[in-house]
Parts: structure tokens; C-alpha cells; sequence
């Protein structure tokens, strides 16, 4: 963390002595075209042509009957579009607009970018959606996107404390993670899971930070959601535009950029007990300051966490032993070179100590392990990311660098007994450090006319080293190492890529798209063990290809939109090395898979703009699935394909916002797969659908806000969802059952003008249900293995920002 930061404050230093000396400019000038319409829709038509964002357009209510044409600042603009409408205007942060009711006209406000919004002076709707998104690559209404797309604002995710993915699922549709551990967690889209383990296999969803993508084939790196924008999820296969390891779509968090204008800062503390478990704790905060006023500008955030453990270890006599502490920051600077050019230069670091896992293996809060399994994990990421805008096109360039080590260990004295050979301890570690650059360059057409384009080169280069090692040990005799393995994997691939979308008849639209790319793999694997069984494998794997995307679209008009979808993903294949022989010649390399989707969907707002509806049906065809397994009774890691599989599916959001200050959101996902063809060297026998994927899952929130005396509002809200049973495997005999399980969070918060103060309760019903049947390699199918969900919880959380 100290060499990211260290790094960025050089180049701070830099840039703000060179930007120092020159004059400062004024806010950009854009040139707009906004034609009479609602004034939601003439909201969300001048965000996207002043490229900002925009939040809570449906509450400004009636028709807009003048037209705005001409060049303005996007402030200018709004003040003449909205003069005399039922709505005001808050500029957050430079460039992020809210909207709200006002019953007076309409007046410019600033307002300082906290987590918490002041009151107005009637119930409003407490959560303001994000209408604007960037996960297509360009600023888009969501209105008019053919994709299945969720995005939960700021608010949002402050006003139910979401800090991962894991707490942000139940808000969106089809939005699945598993519960190894913290830094531990996969991520899973639409009930298409290739299995509940994380290792050789790439990742299905692929993670972005703003820009850059951040995971190849490991886990999700459980970024702490402070001082976030957004968060955009878009479903389905998104091979086009992300490549390789967007196969069932895209997590993509969006953070707050630095005020080029007034200063800001925000802290956020959080204090919670857990029954029968050790407290936890939060501290979030950041600070934004214009170094050069309307020219350059820096935002620093830095948050550490402690989550309480509650399980014990009896063999080790030690309580609590699930505990982790995850440390972080993130620093970013801004540069307006010109009104039209920006430059952003960021660093994120983050530490994650887990001083155990968080399995029992008995119907209760403990379990028996030899030796503490520990999880260490460090991310750090340097990014820089140029936008601007030629004659004839928009561009935007993204250059990445991602370092992230992780190790765990795990106890594997009882793979031994299950097989003749007791032995008094085992360990089995498994360190790997991966090192990714990325570049992403394209074009994108300007405005909103007929036709509507998009163009790039896509590069990557990764290094990813693994050295696994067993230590083994008898009464009496030193613990030796019996297994060691130095694995490197050099992954190159380039790519180029494009979309193009046109009106072909009367709000009829065509898209289309294509990738077409080039990978290159390189193993070298370095096995040393008791003689004679050492052994070393140097190889090259070479894949290429094309994925493609047909969407048609019909705009209905104020907002509404129907759609049908093709688009394809895919993974390259690899090779396993790993165990105490050499794997067979069947086993040794896999092949790529790849994923076809078929969707209808839509979107409908009624009455008066306070019901949003979001839906889609679809069916995937997944050929020569790849999966991760482990060499049972061992806990050594293979990839192989388990063969074909088919899923139908259908997923429901909806919205309501009431006129008292009432919101209810839910969402739905429900799916019915099952594997074909399955590989007959895979297992003796293969379950009949996709692991991990429960048929039904789903959320509903509620949320109340009513003022009370002076500027302060009350708010309650109450967070349920639901996942079903499903298995953990393809294996049959390595798949027990898992999940049908309610998360709920329940909290009553006092709203200042620039505080928050909350109460929660989370499971208040102290359930215990299982939420994942796995949580060591080398004990899967031998004792029994599950992770209950956290005991019931009480805590605190106070906010402040200006």
C-alpha cells in the first residue's frame, strides 16, 4: 500500500506544480439539443449530452413545451430547462446532478457530496436511482439500453450500508456470491455458476474499477464500497465489449471522482455486537480538494474494518477464531487539461487479514482443525484514464496496473486418514501473486443521432505465480515438505473490437457487434517431491476467436423500451500440472467454453413515473463448461470440461415510489437448467443442473422517510432476501445441499442536513441456516462442512459530511 501511495503522491506533486502556473478555465462549455418532452426525459437527454449523471429525474413531474438549443455550461443548461418546472436542481460533486420536488421554482443549490441527502420539506421518496450509466462504454439512459442493466446510486448503497457484493445482492436481480471469506468470494450472474470453488478456471463475471478490469482467474478482490458513485451490473454474456471472463456479465463499480471546485470531506464510524461473537467495527472517510480551482483536483479515501468473529476452534482452544481485519485507501486526481480533455490518475491499495476460516463442521458455531487457516490478502492497482473529444468522435483511454498476492492455508491431516495413511498433522498453503497490465483505447460516436458507434483495441499482459507446498509431520518427527510446485502462467492477448447501432423504421433499432481476438498462453510448471515422482511440464496454448452481440430495440417513448438480445461469451482453456502425479493425458489441458444467450426483455414506467418495471426472459446454451474440482480426497486443484449445459430463466426488478414517502423495490430470479452431454471421464456420476445456481433467489427493500422538526427526516428501512437450495458440485458424490436461507437488515436512521445517525438489527431471528458447504479442500466429503450465517447483530453507525 505505502509503495502505490508514495507513487501517486510523486506524480501529484508533479502535475500540480506544472498545473499551478496556468490560469484557470471555466466551467465546459457543451453544445445541447433538447426538443420539448417530459421533463424526466428532457432531463435524462441533457445529462447524456453534458455527460454527467443524473439522479431521481422521474421526481420532477409535467412536460417541458420549449427546447433547449445552444452552447451552455451544463449548469446554465439546467437552469433554463427547468425555469418555473416542480423540481430543483443539486449540482453534487461536479459531475453528478440530483433532482427533486420542490413547490417553489426552481433554484441552483451546491450541496455537499455526503452519503445522506437534507431533507425536503414533505415525505419524499427516500432512494434516488441512477438513470445515466457508462457500462456500455458511453454515457447511455438507461431508458435506452438493450441490456439487462442495474445500477444502484450513492444513496442507495449508503442508505443500506452495502459494502461488498455480497451486501448489495439482494438488491439486484440474479446477483449471487459465495461465502468462503472475505477476498475468498466468487461472483455469480444469472444462475450460470460453473461450480461454488474459485482457482484455475477464469472467472464467469468479470470486475471493473471505473475503467479496468481487476480479476482474472481469482477471486473477487472485496474492494470496500467507500465513497462509491455507483455500482452498474449488466447480465448476460458481454463478450463484445469485455472479452474473456465476461461471461455472465459485468460488476462494475464506479467511484467519486475529486471536486474540481469546492472542497469536500465525509466520515462515516460503525460499532456492532454479535451474539456469541467478538464486536465489530468501521471507520470510513475522504477528503476532496481543488489544488487548482476548476483545473485540478484530488480526492483521498481511506477506510479500515474489523468483522468480528463468532465461530470456535476447539482443538486449538480458541474462541472467535472467523475474524478479519481489512484495511484500505484510494487516492485520485483529477486534471481538466481542457474543457473537453480530462486526465484521471488513481491508486487503490487494500490489506485483508483473515486470522481463520468461517466453516463449522458440526451443527453448531465450532469445529476441529489442526492448524488456524489463516487468509492473507493485498491488492493494489495504479490506473490512468484520459477522455476527450475529437471532431468527429469521443475517446477514451484506460491503462491499468493491478499487483495482487493472496495466500491461504489450509489444515490436510484428515485427506491422509481417508486414505490408510494417519499422520499427525498436514498443512497446505497455497501462495499466488498475479501481475496484470491492461490498455483499452476506443472511439465512441458523439450525441444522439441515427446512427450510433463505438470502436476499440483491447491488450493485455498477466503474470500469475503460484507455489503450493504440503507440509507433513509424525509424532516425534520434524514436519518436512512433502510437495512443492513453482507453477508461472504468462498470459498475452490483443483484441479488437466494435459496435455499431442505427434506427432502421420508426424507433426500431438494430445493434450489432463484434470481438475479434488473439490469445497466447505459456505454462511452466516445476513439481519437486520424493523422488522419483519430481516432474516438469513447459508448454504453449494458443486460442483466437470472435464473439458477437444482435440486439433490436423499439423506443415506446417516455421511457419505456422492449428488446431482443444474441450475445456470446467465452474463456480460453489452460492446463493442469498440479498433484502428487502427473495429471492424465485427458485431464491435462482443457478446452474454452463458451456461452450463447437468447433474451426478450424490457422496461415500463406508469403511473406518473412512480412504477418502474425491468424485465427479461432468456435461455443460454453453454458448451464444454469449465469447471474447478479438486483431486479427492486431496485438496490439489484441477479444470477440466464437464460438458454442455442449457438454462432457462426469467428475472423481474420493479419499483414503486409513493407519494408519502414510502419506496418498495424488489426483484426476482428464477431458473430451470440442466447439463447435456456430460463428460464421462469428469465422474462417475455428474449432477443433472448447474451447481451453486438456486432455482429461486430474490429482494425486496422498503423504505420510509418522513420529516421531522427543523432539517431532520426520519428514515426505516427493512432489507429481506432470498436464496434457494442448491447443490456445490457437478461431482454427485461431492455436491451436498445448500442454502434456502432469508437475509434480513432492519434500521431506523435520524437524516441531518449533513449527518446520519442509524440503528440496526441484522437476522434478527438468530437463524442458522447454511449459506455454503465448503470451506476446506481437504476435508470436502469427509466432515461435514457448512458456514451459518453471522448471529443475530446490533450496532451503530454515524455519518457526517461537508
Amino acid at each position: 500500500m505505502v509503495s502505490v501511495q508514495n507513487s501517486l503522491a510523486a506524480a501529484i506533486v508533479g502535475v500540480s506544480v506544472v498545473a499551478a502556473a496556468s490560469q484557470a478555465e471555466a466551467a465546459p462549455v457543451r453544445r445541447f439539443d433538447v426538443g420539448p418532452n417530459t421533463y424526466s426525459e428532457a432531463l435524462i437527454e441533457l445529462a447524456i449530452q453534458g455527460q454527467v449523471s443524473l439522479l431521481g429525474a422521474s421526481s420532477c413531474r409535467g412536460h417541458s413545451r420549449t427546447s433547449l438549443r445552444g452552447a451552455y455550461t451544463v449548469e446554465e443548461a439546467l437552469r433554463r430547462l427547468l425555469a418555473g418546472a416542480p423540481c430543483r436542481f443539486v449540482v453534487v460533486g461536479g459531475d453528478t446532478v440530483r433532482i427533486s420536488a420542490a413547490a417553489a421554482p426552481v433554484v441552483q443549490t451546491r450541496l455537499a457530496d455526503a452519503g445522506t441527502s437534507a431533507p425536503l420539506p414533505q415525505p419524499t421518496a427516500p432512494l434516488l436511482t441512477e438513470v445515466t450509466v457508462t457500462a456500455a462504454k458511453r454515457r447511455q439512459s438507461l431508458d435506452d439500453l438493450p441490456l439487462p442493466v442495474t445500477v444502484l446510486s450513492n444513496q442507495e448503497l449508503q442508505v443500506t450500508a452495502a459494502t461488498d457484493a455480497g451486501e448489495a445482492s439482494g438488491q439486484i436481480a440474479g446477483l449471487l456470491t459465495t461465502n468462503l471469506g472475505p477476498g475468498r468470494d466468487k461472483i455469480m450472474l444469472r444462475g450460470l455458476s460453473d461450480g461454488a470453488f474459485t482457482g484455475r478456471a477464469r472467472s464467469t463475471v468479470t470486475t471493473v474499477l471505473d475503467d479496468a478490469p481487476l480479476n482474472y482467474a481469482a477471486p473477487d478482490p472485496d474492494l470496500r464500497l467507500a465513497d462509491v458513485e455507483r455500482l452498474e451490473v449488466i447480465r448476460g454474456p458481454q463478450g463484445t465489449l469485455y472479452g474473456a471472463g465476461a461471461l455472465s456479465g459485468v460488476y462494475r463499480i464506479v467511484t467519486r471522482k475529486p471536486d474540481l471546485q469546492e472542497p469536500r470531506a465525509g466520515v462515516q464510524a460503525s460499532y456492532a455486537t454479535t451474539k456469541d461473537g467478538s464486536p465489530s467495527s468501521s471507520l470510513d472517510g475522504y477528503v476532496s480538494i481543488p489544488i487548482v480551482q476548476d483545473r485540478v483536483g484530488l480526492r483521498l479515501v481511506a477506510y479500515e474494518e474489523r468483522r468480528g468473529g463468532f465461530l470456535d476452534n476447539v482443538a486449538l482452544r480458541e474462541s472467535d477464531v472467523d475474524s478479519t481485519e481489512r484495511r484500505g485507501a484510494r487516492l485520485a486526481l483529477r486534471i481538466a487539461a481542457t474543457p473537453n480533455w480530462t486526465i484521471d490518475l488513481a491508486g487503490v491499495a487494500q490489506d485483508l487479514e483473515s486470522r481463520d476460516s468461517q466453516y463449522s463442521t458440526a451443527a453448531s458455531f465450532w469445529r476441529e482443525t489442526s492448524v488456524a487457516e489463516t487468509h492473507s490478502n493485498h491488492f493494489g492497482q495504479l490506473a490512468l484514464t484520459v477522455r476527450g473529444s475529437l471532431p468527429f468522435a469521443d475517446v477514451t483511454s484506460s491503462t491499468s496496473f493491478v499487483r495482487h498476492s493472496y495466500v491461504s492455508q489450509h489444515d490436510a491431516t484428515a485427506a491422509f486418514g481417508a486414505v490408510g495413511t494417519p499422520i499427525a498433522i498436514a498443512v497446505y498453503r497455497e501462495p499466488l501473486k498475479l501481475k496484470m497490465l491492461t490498455q483499452d483505447i476506443f472511439l465512441s460516436s458523439q450525441g444522439g443521432g441515427a446512427v450510433r458507434w463505438l470502436g476499440g483495441f483491447y491488450g493485455v499482459s498477466s503474470l500469475e505465480a503460484m507455489t503450493p507446498t504440503l507440509e507433513m509431520g509424525w509424532p516425534g518427527v520434524p514436519q518436512f515438505e512433502a510437495y512443492r510446485e513453482q507453477r508461472d502462467e504468462r498470459m498475452r492477448e490483443m483484441a479488437l473490437y466494435g459496435e455499431v447501432e442505427w434506427e432502421v423504421w420508426r424507433g426500431w433499432n438494430l445493434g450489432l457487434g463484434i470481438r475479434v481476438f488473439d490469445t497466447h498462453l505459456k505454462v511452466r510448471s516445476d513439481v519437486d517431491q520424493l523422488d522419483p515422482y519430481d516432474r516438469h511440464v513447459h508448454r504453449r496454448l494458443d486460442y483466437s476467436g470472435a464473439s458477437h452481440r444482435v440486439s433490436l430495440h423499439r423506443d415506446l417513448g417516455d421511457g419505456d423500451l422492449v428488446y431482443a438480445l444474441y450475445s456470446e461469451g467465452h474463456r480460453p482453456g489452460g492446463l493442469n500440472t498440479s498433484g502428487f502425479f502427473q495429471p492424465l493425458e485427458n485431464w491435462t489441458e482443457y478446452e474454452s467454453d463458451r456461452l450463447h444467450n437468447l433474451e426478450v426483455g424490457g422496461r415500463l414506467t406508469t403511473f406518473g413515473d412512480r412504477l418502474t418495471l425491468q424485465g427479461a426472459v432468456f435461455f443460454e446454451r453453454w458448451n464444454e463448461v469449465q469447471t474447478y474440482q479438486f483431486l479427492w480426497p486431496t485438496g490439489f486443484y484441477y479444470a477440466d470440461n464437464v460438458g454442455d449445459a442449457d438454462l432457462l430463466g426469467a428475472e423481474l426488478e420493479a419499483a414503486y415510489d409513493f407519494d408519502w414517502g414510502l419506496t418498495l423495490k424488489g426483484n426476482a430470479l428464477l431458473t430451470g437448467s440442466r447439463v447435456v452431454d456430460p463428460n464421462p471421464l469428469f465422474a462417475l456420476r455428474v449432477v443433472d443442473t448447474l451447481p451453486g445456481a438456486p432455482t429461486f433467489s430474490g429482494g425486496v427493500l422498503a423504505a420510509y422517510e418522513r420529516p421531522l422538526r427543523g432539517k431532520v427526516a426520519m428514515r426505516l428501512l427493512g432489507d429481506i432476501s432470498y436464496v434457494g437450495r442448491s447443490g456445490l458440485s457437478f461431482d454427485a458424490v461431492l455436491s451436498p445441499r445448500m442454502g434456502d436461507f432469508l437475509r434480513t437488515r432492519l434500521s431506523a436512521q435520524l437524516v441531518g442536513a449533513h449527518w446520519t445517525a442509524e440503528l440496526f438489527v441484522s437476522n434478527p431471528t438468530n437463524s442458522k441456516s447454511d449459506t455454503f458447504a465448503y470451506g476446506n479442500p481437504w476435508s470436502l466429503g469427509l466432515v461435514n462442512q457448512a458456514t451459518p450465517l453471522r448471529p443475530r447483530t446490533l450496532g451503530v453507525t454515524l455519518s457526517a459530511a461537508y
